[in-house]
């Protein structure tokens, strides 16, 4: 992924991430506009960056919403869930400001054979980049009659009627991409390994 951006949002590239429509973009921005919300919890001060060899998802859905940061910063995304995701060649990285310089956090899984799955996979992001193939794929449905994916987190805060779009299943390969928030009902990681690196960059980092 690029350098890491702390404390700031890419508004040009806030749009429908993995999405074949400009209008679906618009439509995005009445999401965020009605007040839909993401993750359950406040999010850091940073994004971190994840990286995939490939990801299948079984039932698929995304929306736009809001993230609120720890101190109460609204911080806008596109969250993309997945009723059941396989993936390989997992990464995860975050770099971390310290005293004695930048720490990058580093986690892998998914290789050498190996599989990660989740169940209920929800991931907060606002830049995604994949090759991706979509079977079966609604876009503008509303987001309280997605059937799809497993379904909008906090619908009950939101607009039933705001923009949504599913997919019957979802293939992406040379995922790259920068994300606030992961949550899942579960997350299995096969081949887990996790270093602490002095140091930032494309050297340390998931790319």
């Amino acid at each position: 992924m690029e350098s890491l951006v702390r404390g700031g949002t890419r508004w040009r590239r806030f749009a429908v991430v993995m999405v074949p429509s400009v209008a679906a973009t618009a439509a995005i921005g009445v999401a965020l506009a009605q007040g839909a919300l993401a993750a359950s919890f406040s999010v850091s001060g940073q994004e971190f960056k994840v990286s995939a060899e490939t990801l299948h998802g079984e039932g698929f859905v995304q929306y736009g919403a809001i993230d609120i940061q720890h101190g109460g910063k609204p911080i806008p995304v596109a969250v993309s869930a997945f009723t059941d995701a396989t993936i390989t060649g997992l990464c995860q990285s975050v770099v971390v400001p310290t005293p004695i310089g930048d720490v990058t956090l580093k986690l892998t899984a998914g290789n050498g054979g190996k599989k990660v799955t989740a169940h209920n996979l929800y991931i907060d992001l606002d830049q995604l980049d994949a090759d991706a193939t979509f079977n079966e794929i609604n876009i503008g449905v509303a987001a309280g009659d997605s059937t799809k994916g497993p379904g909008v987190k906090d619908l009950d805060k939101t607009d039933p009627g705001s923009f949504a779009q599913e997919a019957k299943s979802a293939d992406l390969t040379g995922v790259k991409q920068t994300a606030w928030a992961t949550s899942a009902g579960t997350f299995k990681l096969a081949g887990l390994s996790l270093g602490v690196h002095k140091g930032s960059g494309s050297g340390v980092e998931c790319y």
